[in-house]
């Protein structure tokens, strides 16, 4: 039951004990796979210190850990299937949406003008939130509205 919640922390049943179970001691007494389960749960849970997600490609959900503690970790690529997608928002990649606009359902035209917008770094006004493009002169940039 604990390991199905994912607690990985097992104590001892007797009443008067405290004590933590030790996994490698309980092997031979429980079923493989739920000693493998347990493995994965304290696995995940020694991860816990770091951000973590889990890819949101269906077909391949691996766990991916931010290990190097990036603070606006945003873009990343999957290292198992290599589909891009939002390490903040944890949905395949939203190229020149926000993360608030990502959650909107989006369709295919959606997905290529944002493919666009970020390969010819247009950038989106902060107020109408339409798209500039910065051919040259000043970089400051009034709303039309």
């Amino acid at each position: 039951m604990k390991l199905d919640d994912n607690i990985s922390d097992i104590k001892c049943p007797a009443i008067a004990c405290n004590q933590s179970l030790e996994p490698l001691s309980c092997r031979p007494k429980i079923a493989p796979r739920l000693f493998d389960k347990w493995c994965d749960v304290l696995c995940e849970s020694a991860v816990v210190k770091n951000d973590r997600v889990y890819c949101p490609n269906q077909e391949c959900s691996e766990l991916i850990v931010n290990e190097c503690g990036e603070r606006n970790l945003k873009r990343c690529v999957c290292p198992n299937c290599k589909k891009r997608f939002c390490f903040w928002c944890k949905v395949p990649w939203h190229a020149g949406y926000r993360c608030e606009e990502s959650r909107e359902t989006m369709d295919e035209n959606d997905v290529a003008f944002g493919f666009l917008l970020e390969r010819n770094r247009w950038m989106r006004c902060p107020m109408c939130r339409h798209c500039v493009e910065l051919d040259n002169g000043c970089t400051i940039v009034r709303c039309r509205k």
